[in-house]
């Protein structure tokens, strides 16, 4: 077969050809190889193919050595031929365009000095391994990478524990290197694969199709490597995969890891113990065992992982990054770098030896972009499309290259610059199209180039500029310029004053000064930046006649002069004509063979005309053409109905149509005259066929294929939009699925036959669908708490919390009553509340903050007409001339009263009545308080059994219970409270221990670090608030239980005992001391009066010490007895007893604490398995050693 034209092999396992292999195809015009294992191409390869215009060579394995270097200078000159052709070894050749490729870095070395041949049987060994029976060893090579050029079709077997590459590939063993990437598809078709280690080696990152073809591997190993994370389905192909390791690896436990997880706990086959690394909540935790919820992106989590290994956050080779900033100046780089950072906001390129700026769209992919810095290089050519893309770039610095000229195309895609730099180039004109499009600049630098004029209008597309630098520059001050001193004069634009230095008798003088009659031409000054006219290469031109017939014209030619009068285009190829082709020719008279005519080839519209076939002409089309007087169009097939009446008018008012022209259709109109027939017999009697209307409009022959889009083009007839998955004029050629990346959200394509669209996504965390276009609501099962309000995120939520509540799921209660956050005033106290505070004012305030000052002169006492001003708590009343008194009360002296205020005020508890300011004043005994002394708030406790009972204590589940103790005893009951949940506070060896005992689990408990037993008062203070317990001691740091299973019951019920308890036991464990100013939730109790009160209480602190050898015992209110110790008798306890037997000399028997009777037979009565219970509960801690928290 030798006249093939199109050859398509894409999607073939070829991995090498042969040369010659297409000596015998020279009329072979299309050639695809795409999705192929090609690594080498002959020399000669393509020699013999002199019609070649396409060639598709990507997807391909191709080792850029010194054996490939004939292909870049090959395809270089063919820039058209053979795109999208890159290297994919060596590694610092890989992703490179081959054409882009320096000669001199295609280099060969060693083994590969020799070109290869395509010998099927040759195997090749890695330069860096040895080769023998069918095994590669590669053991111990440091290697960076895996060997690309690893031998095929080899089969032996292997021991597993080898260090081996072997084939066929049952087993790969790789582990012990430096590996830190596997190349794309490396392990692809290897479906026999059933062992791959992987271990030791400092792999980063994993390609989600890395293992795509492992249908059978059974065991995988990645264990020590370099891997943070893993993309979402990496081990979804491994379908009989048994055994995983994955330990020893620095996994980042977020979001990107939760389906990891799930991915063990269903498939429990990870045997190594893989942890985390960090964060630090779950660092070194199995992965396996925790549960996902746990695993969350925090804020500054912004890298969204796709599932391939970008070089996105790679700063590029000879380049210097920190922080956003890529620094790649001075490096005596060529072109601009394939790859940068995707993070980078300033790129600094200058000082470098880049002569192009390529338009390879690299900026497209820098959505940070702000500054782009290209000082200093030999830049000439900045081609059309360079910088699309670059739209959130700001700062553009071209000072220092060797730009000639600047057009605004150049700077397409720069829509949000507002600084531009070029200084010190090579321009010399600035013309109207030079900033088009630039309507965001502001300060724009032409300092120090070889302009010497300016464009009337240059300027006028850049609406922003509020700077411009033009000094330094050989201005020509005629008459051209004369626009500009008054553009400078009326914008009031910073410029900085540029200078004329033509002609010398302005040299120096600011243009802006230059009067308007010393802007003059001398009949030889031109404008530099006009083009003078010229005759097309391919025409003869004649003054003002241009022809161009027989020149196998396929587009109008360029350069005919806008004077032209008779334009000759007859017996070529031309198809398409422009929009505004003669717009500007108003002196053209004679317009020759034109093959298709319509309104659009005057005016904003085209049409294509092809083979002198017009059919219509659209009235108007000639209205520009004031000059035109011959009009050529016979031979044409033309529809003379309605729509071409005005034609027949037109030329039949200066017969500009020699009678020439005849028409086609309608069918009564079949070789009538154009110019002679009459007008009315144009008329329209049906719809025009579809070939005819078609002609002018081909969009409506609907040529564009599955379901593309048609729109009419200047150029090129007619345009399609093609939809996705298609290509070609015609949108009838199918196109890699993947191209235009359908996956939204940052999903990755993958193409795939099984689909129907031929491809499919894989989605990144947190994203799902087709496309990956939905984002799951993680609001579905949420841990927020307390009522708080979830807001769904990316893989993540955010708790919006209610007030009082805080931290990340609102499980925290924000305590009002820290000082940062106090909101009670005039030194108030806080009381922090479940949900909320309170605040406990001082007298004479009020309000919920205790914001307001009382006004108490609302019902104040003030007499005789006194004026009552107000004060804090309390008021004073201004007594009129001659009263006096607290309330005025006293009239002026007339008879002297010999009355003292005490007279009639009763002061109790033996408190002395004192006179103070004209008022009585009650002068209270140790142990009373209020204002006449009626509370007793110290008691003293001095009995063995003593203690105060306070029947109907208000406690609630939120209580502060506070007092002052003063002892010298190591041990006592200081409260007791018995519940369903007992608690007890308790002296034990000098330190205050809280119990409290739920009866269903053990009893909890915690010591104070402070003792008491000093004689000294000391306060003790038990707060009890949501589920804790705490305890204050001096006002040092709170000792707490901890938070309890339940909020602590209390009942209103149960009597509150102070300094022992009521007990029928024999045993005592009671307080001796004074207790003071009990308060409960800051309510003062007094003890007077009490219903339940035990002997050997009195009222104050006075010791008791009497007895010289036993204990006061209470009998009244003011009396004691003395309770002698045994061996001692008498009032004061001060007579000893010789007789060992007591009561009279008369044996007796002493009981144990349950029984009682004359022998000690007798149970005692009313001593229940309450009592025992109780006892047990604290005599227990009694027995215990003391373990200060």
């Amino acid at each position: 077969i030798t006249d093939v034209k199109n050859l398509q092999l894409d999607n073939n396992q070829i991995s090498c050809i042969e040369d010659g292999a297409f000596r015998a195809l020279r009329d072979l015009e299309i050639l695809t190889l795409n999705n192929n294992n090609i690594t080498r191409i002959p020399l000669t390869s393509f020699n013999h193919m002199p019609k070649i215009r396409t060639l598709r060579l990507h997807s391909n394995y191709l080792y850029c050595d010194c054996h490939l270097a004939w292909l870049s200078d090959w395809l270089r000159q063919r820039r058209s031929i053979g795109q999208f052709t890159f290297c994919m070894a060596p590694v610092h050749l890989r992703g490179f365009n081959v054409a882009d490729v320096q000669k001199k870095e295609y280099v060969c070395s060693g083994s590969h000095s020799e070109p290869l041949s395509c010998n099927a049987n040759s195997i090749t060994c890695p330069s860096a391994c040895t080769c023998s029976n069918n095994i590669v060893d590669c053991r111990g090579k440091g290697l960076t990478e895996i060997p690309s050029n690893l031998p095929e079709g080899i089969a032996s077997k292997l021991d597993c524990y080898l260090l081996l590459f072997c084939f066929p590939v049952s087993f790969r063993v790789l582990y012990g290197n430096k590996i830190t990437e596997i190349p794309k598809g490396l392990f692809d078709g290897l479906v026999s694969l059933q062992l791959l280690l992987l271990n030791a080696n400092k792999i980063n990152c994993l390609r989600v199709n890395t293992f795509q073809d492992l249908h059978n591997l059974n065991l995988l190993s990645l264990y020590d490597n370099k891997l943070q994370t893993i993309s979402k389905g990496l081990f979804a192909p491994l379908q009989s995969i048994q055994t995983l390791h994955l330990a020893q690896n620095p996994f980042v436990c977020d979001c990107h890891l939760k389906w990891l997880a799930d991915y063990l706990q269903d498939n429990p086959i990870e045997t190594s113990g893989a942890r985390c690394s960090s964060p630090r909540r779950l660092a070194n935790k199995r992965i396996s065992q925790i549960k996902s919820k746990k695993f969350r992106c925090s804020g500054n989590s912004f890298i969204q992982f796709t599932g391939e290994c970008f070089m996105d956050l790679v700063c590029p080779e000879k380049c210097r990054c920190e922080g956003t900033i890529v620094d790649c100046s001075n490096q005596k780089l060529t072109r601009l770098p394939s790859h940068l950072p995707e993070y980078a906001t300033d790129l600094r390129l200058n000082d470098n030896d880049i002569s192009v700026i390529e338009a390879t769209g690299v900026f497209k992919k820098l959505p940070s972009l702000r500054k782009i810095n290209l000082n200093n290089n030999k830049i000439k050519e900045i081609r059309e499309g360079a910088f699309d893309g670059a739209t959130g770039v700001q700062e553009l610095m071209l000072t220092g290259n060797q730009l000639e000229s600047v057009q605004g195309r150049m700077f397409r895609g720069l829509t949000g610059l507002k600084t531009m730099m070029l200084r010190s180039n090579l321009i010399s004109c600035v013309n109207n199209d030079t900033f088009t499009g630039l309507s965001s600049v502001r300060l724009l630098s032409l300092y120090d180039n070889h302009i010497t004029t300016i464009t009337p209008g240059a300027f006028n597309t850049l609406v922003s500029l509020s700077t411009i630098n033009l000094l330094s520059n050989p201005f020509n001050c005629n008459c051209h310029l004369a626009w500009l001193g008054k553009w400078l004069r009326k914008r009031r634009i910073v410029s900085g004053n540029p200078r004329c230095q033509k002609p010398s008798f302005l040299k120096e003088i600011p243009i802006q000064d230059v009067a308007i009659q010393d802007f003059t031409c001398d009949g030889n000054d031109e404008s530099s930046c006009l083009l003078s006219p010229r005759c097309p290469d391919q025409c003869t031109c004649l003054d003002s006649v241009v022809r161009c017939s027989n020149k196998g014209l396929r587009i109008l030619p360029k350069g005919i002069p806008k004077d032209v009068t008779e334009l000759d285009l007859s017996n070529n190829s031309i198809s398409i004509l422009a929009n505004y082709t003669f717009i500007n020719m108003t002196q053209l008279s004679t317009l020759m063979t034109i093959q298709c005519s319509n309104v659009l080839l005057f005016f904003p519209c085209s049409r294509t005309l092809h083979g002198n076939d017009i059919s219509s002409v659209p009235e108007g089309s000639f209205n520009d053409l004031v000059s035109l007087s011959h009009l050529a169009l016979g031979t044409n097939p033309l529809n003379c109905d309605c729509s071409l009446r005005w034609l027949s008018e037109w030329v039949k008012a200066g017969y500009k149509e020699p009678g020439i022209a005849r028409c086609s259709g309608p069918e009564d109109m079949a070789d009538r005259l154009l110019l002679t027939t009459p007008t009315h017999h144009f008329q329209c009697k049906g719809p025009v066929d579809i070939s005819i209307v078609s002609k002018c409009n081909p969009c409506l022959s609907s040529p564009c294929k599955n379901n593309g889009t048609c729109n009419s083009d200047p150029v090129e007839f007619y345009r399609c939009t093609c939809p996705f998955g298609f290509k070609g004029r015609d949108c009838n050629m199918p196109i890699n699925a993947c191209i235009q990346n359908p996956c939204q959200n940052g999903g990755t394509c993958h193409l795939t036959e099984a689909n129907k669209d031929g491809f499919s996504c894989s989605c990144p965390l947190g994203y799902e669908g087709e496309r990956c276009e939905i984002n799951p609501d993680d609001c579905e099962d949420n841990d927020c708490e307390n009522n708080s309000t979830c807001m769904d995120g990316i893989n993540n939520y955010v708790c919006l919390c209610p007030p009082n509540y805080t931290g990340e799921l609102c499980d925290e209660v924000i305590n009002h009553c820290v000082p940062e956050l106090n909101p009670c005033k005039h030194e108030s106290k806080c009381i922090s509340l479940d949900g909320g505070f309170r605040c406990e004012c001082l007298p004479g305030y009020s309000g919920k903050h205790c914001e307001t000052d009382d006004d108490d002169c609302v019902s104040h006492k003030c007499r005789h007409g006194a004026v009552c001003v107000d004060a804090v708590n309390g008021y004073t009343c201004v007594c009129p001339q001659g009263f006096s008194g607290l309330f005025c009360e006293n009239p002026p002296p007339m008879v002297l009263l010999q009355t003292s205020p005490c007279d009639h005020y009763e002061c109790q508890n033996g408190a002395q009545c004192i006179v103070a300011h004209h008022e009585p004043v009650c002068r209270c005994l140790a142990g009373f308080a209020g204002q006449k002394c009626e509370k007793l708030i110290t008691v003293n406790f001095v009995g063995k059994d003593s203690y105060v009972e306070l029947p109907s204590a208000k406690i609630r589940p939120q209580a502060n219970i506070s007092l002052q103790v003063s002892t010298d005893k190591d041990n006592g009951i200081l409260l007791y409270k018995g519940d369903n949940d007992p608690l007890a506070l308790e002296l034990y060896q000098g330190h205050v221990r809280l119990i409290y005992d739920t009866l269903t689990s053990p009893p909890t408990t915690v010591y104070s670090v402070e003792t008491i037993n000093d004689g000294q008062f000391h306060s003790v203070e038990l707060v009890m608030l949501n589920q804790t317990l705490n305890l204050v001691v001096d006002k040092g740091t709170p000792k707490s239980l901890g938070k309890l299973q339940k909020q602590p019951t209390v009942s209103i019920n149960t009597p509150l005992y102070i300094g022992g308890m009521f007990t029928h036991s024999l045993m005592s464990n009671g307080f001796h001391g004074c207790i003071h100013d009990v308060r409960i939730n800051n309510e003062l109790q007094d003890f007077k009066d009490l219903p339940q009160q035990s002997l050997g209480v009195f009222p104050g602190c006075k010791s008791c010490n009497i007895c010289k050898h036993g204990i006061c015992r209470s009998i009244e209110k003011t009396s004691v007895i003395c309770e002698c110790h045994p061996g001692w008798t008498g009032p004061l306890c001060d007579q000893e007893i010789g007789d060992p037997c007591l009561k009279h000399g008369e044996p007796y028997c002493e009981c144990d604490p349950n029984y009682s009777g004359e022998h000690c037979d007798k149970g005692m009565p009313g001593y229940d398995a309450w009592d025992a219970a109780l006892l047990s509960f604290l005599f227990t801690f009694s027995l215990r050693p003391a373990v200060l928290s």
